[in-house]
This record gives C-alpha cells, sequence and structure tokens, in this order.
C-alpha cells in the first residue's frame, strides 16, 4: 500500500469512527480463552462537565444463547435522551457450554466493570439502571438481589447493585414450577430473584404479556406484592393477549409503548428529562 493509500484509509476509517462513535466496543471481562465484551452507545454532543445516567442490557435466551444486539434498538432511543447504553455480552449454554451461574457471575462483573469506570465513561455511578428481557431480566434484577454466585476475580468492593430496574418479561422465578429449576435446583434459594426481595431493592418497572406461557401473571403480581411490602417501588404493566417477548422491536407497536412507559419511568427517578422530543423509531 502506498503511503497516499494508507493516508486514504486512515482519513476512511476516521470517517466511519465518527459516524460509529455510539458503538464502541470495549473488552469487561476474560475468563481463560473467554472475552466477553460490552457494546456502548453514547449520547450525541456529550458535555464534558456533565454525568450521565447509564443503562446496562442483558439479552434475553434462557441462559442458552443470545446476542447483545437484541437490545441495539432500546439503547439507540435511550441514548438520544441522554443515557450511556451498554449492551453486555456473557456466557451461555449454546457458546460456552456453562450454566445459569456463570451467566450471573458475569451480569454482576459487567455493573461493576460500568460502575468502576464511571469516570472514563462519564457516567454517574449512583445512576446505573439495570435492564433486560427474559434471562436477561432475571440477570437484571439477579445483579440486585441476590448476594452471591460472584467471580473470584471482581473486586467485590466495588457494588454490582443497579439503582433502577427496568424489566421486560423477566425471570423472576426459579422455585419449583418456575422456570429453569430443572437447571438450578435447590440452589433457587440463593438464585431466585422473587425468593430473595429485600428491604431497599431498586425501584423496578417491569412489563408482561398476560399470555406468557413461561412466566404467570400470578408470579409478576406476587413479585409487585412483595415488593411493595419491603417498602420499594415496583410498577407492572400488563399487556393483554401478549405472549412471551411481546416487548421486542419486531413487534414495534409493543416495543413504542413499552419503551414510552419506561421513558416515563426514568423521568420520574429525575433520570431522564421531562417531555422527550426524540422519536422512538
Amino acid at each position: 500500500m502506498s503511503r497516499k493509500q494508507h493516508l486514504n484509509f486512515l482519513l476512511f476509517f476516521v470517517i466511519i469512527c465518527q459516524g460509529c462513535l455510539a458503538q464502541e466496543e470495549v473488552l469487561f471481562k476474560q475468563i481463560d480463552t473467554t472475552k466477553l465484551v460490552m457494546e456502548i452507545h453514547r449520547p450525541p454532543s456529550m458535555d464534558a462537565t456533565t454525568k450521565y445516567p447509564a443503562m446496562v442490557f442483558f439479552f434475553g435466551g434462557g441462559w442458552k444463547g443470545g446476542t447483545i444486539k437484541h437490545f441495539e434498538h432500546h439503547a439507540k432511543y435511550f441514548a438520544k435522551r441522554g443515557l450511556v447504553c451498554f449492551l453486555v455480552d456473557y456466557r451461555v449454554e449454546t457458546r460456552h457450554g456453562t450454566t445459569p451461574f456463570e451467566s450471573l457471575k458475569d451480569a454482576k462483573s459487567a455493573v461493576r466493570f460500568v460502575r468502576a469506570n464511571a469516570v472514563k465513561f462519564q457516567i454517574d455511578p449512583d445512576k446505573i439502571i439495570g435492564s433486560g428481557g427474559s434471562a436477561g431480566g432475571h440477570l437484571a434484577a439477579a445483579t440486585a438481589l441476590i448476594e452471591g454466585h460472584n467471580e473470584t476475580t471482581d473486586d467485590l468492593t466495588i457494588s454490582c447493585i443497579p439503582n433502577a430496574l427496568a424489566l421486560y418479561n423477566p425471570v423472576i422465578d426459579n422455585g419449583p414450577g418456575g422456570y429453569g429449576y430443572e437447571r438450578v435446583g435447590n440452589s433457587y434459594k440463593d438464585f431466585s430473584p422473587l425468593h430473595n426481595i429485600k428491604k431497599d431493592a431498586p425501584p423496578t418497572i417491569m412489563f408482561l404479556g398476560t399470555k406468557d406461557k413461561l412466566i404467570p401473571v400470578e408470579t409478576a403480581e406476587y413479585y409487585k406484592t412483595v415488593m411493595e411490602k419491603v417498602g420499594s417501588r415496583c410498577e407492572l404493566y400488563l399487556y393483554e393477549g401478549e405472549p412471551h417477548g411481546f416487548f421486542n422491536y419486531n413487534k414495534f407497536e409493543n416495543y413504542k409503548k413499552t419503551v414510552a412507559e419506561t421513558d416515563e419511568f426514568l423521568q420520574s427517578l429525575g433520570y431522564l428529562s421531562k417531555n422527550p422530543e426524540v422519536v422512538i423509531e
């Protein structure tokens, strides 16, 4: 390659990078040869003097599969609204031969990594929102409620507890009769969010379709009741007749509604400005 061609390539690379600055990717954890990354979506025109809230997304897939692209549209929207968004990879059975316990360890590591690097990412470490769908919703809730299942290499002085939760048809009950019990067994007692709700749990918004075959409406309603009994805020939005995964981008009207309701919830916490001017697309 000539010097001129090399310079043209570098210029092209810089232009491309400027155009996709919101899609920076960073390595947050390595276990042996397994490297785990998170994709970062930043607000446009960030003010260097401002600390922004963060939103950490965990994809669904039953702890068996899935991709960080699951919540890409959510991340793009909330980045435009003023959040620094993180799409997190974690170990799953089909790609890594792991169990749900490793998935939780990775989720906790991810939140700790984000909080530990608050200055670098220009975020407020006291305004971190954990979010996810299905098994990813379990992970988000579990980072807040489960004390065990920490990676031995993690710095446990850094909290993995988000300050708020936005959960989309989350797997919250892993006990007998609940999702995943056949894989976690009696360990559900220190793995299942429903069985570990405690005082000062983060304020939570949850979404569930009434025809979800994996998470009964009664389970979500009971979760809300227990949360409120311990003095924690929990909003539950039920979508009549909708199945599991009803909130995904390919169900665009439901996607728009759940994103708008999440936006209002985050406004009420003071994480987002009122009257958003960003179009949900």
